[in-house]
């Protein structure tokens, strides 16, 4: 089973967005080592404590840095781009890199209503989401004769797209284009159960994708024990809370009692959209993750964690790949 990194370039309270992005290049040059199958990155605006919001110059600068993993968004929210210059952008991806790299679609605008009107951003584009992903498969496909008009860079690269949703709505639409889907358990796990059931029950084949491909998104803080893996949570927990509750900001550190920091009637709603996670010592991440594939049983895993030092960070996922690879031994055994 593939497994992979979904990353947000975090920016810890008292750094910089440069030193968040130089942590995304050396996380990625380092999951390349640790076997992950491929490096996504998501789009967000006005948040401070993200820095991939220029979702396609990052993937271009993770890519140039990396030599074999896949690289991609997870993802491009397309009603904030025109499907031509979205086919464009990644077309000249993959003209420089070859067959390296993804295209996650979302609906959502990645910000709040401010965001969506500074970005241009209405209503009907969102509605119009389904006409546009298969606007944008016609700019990525073979040259169609007779086309007014044409992505170059982007005509015939064939760019894999995949539909990214936390809603029966992507499941419904990856499976009638017959596109990979990815899940957003890692935030927004309620449809979970039926999306995963609708996407491959319905599930329409093509030629690129003959069978349907489930992501499944889990949230990892791995450490040498459990405790640890707690705390190192617990800026996680922090960062979603203060989003919730309007006051978003850098990625916080890890706190020992988030009582103290996140209100009493708020910790049940963060935990609840938080619970597709695996955190603890080496052997306990194994065993949450093999719960999660044994009970989803999907076709990849990526994985995520918000963690606010970098060296954690990075032993972190390196405790997930060896755990995803013991996984996968045992699932071939």
């Amino acid at each position: 089973m593939h497994y992979s990194v979904l990353d947000l370039s975090p920016v810890p309270e008292g750094q910089t967005t440069r030193q968040a992005i130089a942590n995304t290049v050396d996380l990625a040059q380092k999951a390349e080592g640790w076997g992950y199958h491929r490096y996504w990155m998501a789009e967000h605006h006005n948040m401070p404590g993200i820095a991939s919001a220029a979702t396609s110059v990052l993937i271009g600068h993770v890519a140039d840095a990396t030599k074999t993993m896949r690289v991609g968004a997870g993802g491009i929210m397309l009603p904030n781009h025109a499907p031509l210059a979205v086919a464009e952008a990644f077309g000249t991806l993959a003209t420089i890199h070859g067959d390296r790299i993804d295209l996650g679609l979302g609906r959502a605008p990645g910000g709040d209503m401010a965001v969506a009107r500074a970005l241009r951003a209405t209503r009907e584009a969102a509605e119009r989401f389904p006409e546009s992903v298969i606007e944008l498969l016609g700019y990525l496909g073979p040259e169609q004769a007779g086309a007014q008009v044409a992505a170059h860079p982007g005509q015939g690269t064939e760019v894999p797209i995949w539909i990214l949703g936390s809603s029966l709505f992507g499941a419904q639409l990856a499976a009638q284009l017959g596109l990979p889907y990815a899940f957003a358990s890692h935030f927004a796990p309620d449809a979970l159960d039926d999306a995963s059931t609708i996407y491959r029950r319905y599930f329409q084949p093509t030629k690129r994708n003959p069978k349907p491909k489930f992501m499944l998104a889990v949230n990892v803080f791995a450490a040498p024990t459990d405790e640890e893996g707690r705390f190192l949570q617990s800026t996680m927990k922090l960062a979603f809370a203060r989003l919730r509750t309007g006051r978003p900001g850098k990625l916080p550190a890890p706190v020992e009692d988030l009582s103290t920091e996140i209100p009493e009637a708020v910790m049940p709603g963060v935990d609840h959209a938080l619970r597709i996670s695996a955190v603890g010592s080496p052997d306990t991440v194994r065993r949450q993750l093999g719960e999660l594939i044994d009970r989803y049983a999907p076709d990849e895993v990526i994985l995520t964690g918000q963690i606010h030092d970098h060296a954690a960070r990075l032993r972190s996922f390196e405790i997930a790949a060896q755990a995803m690879a013991g996984i996968g031994s045992s699932v071939a055994a």
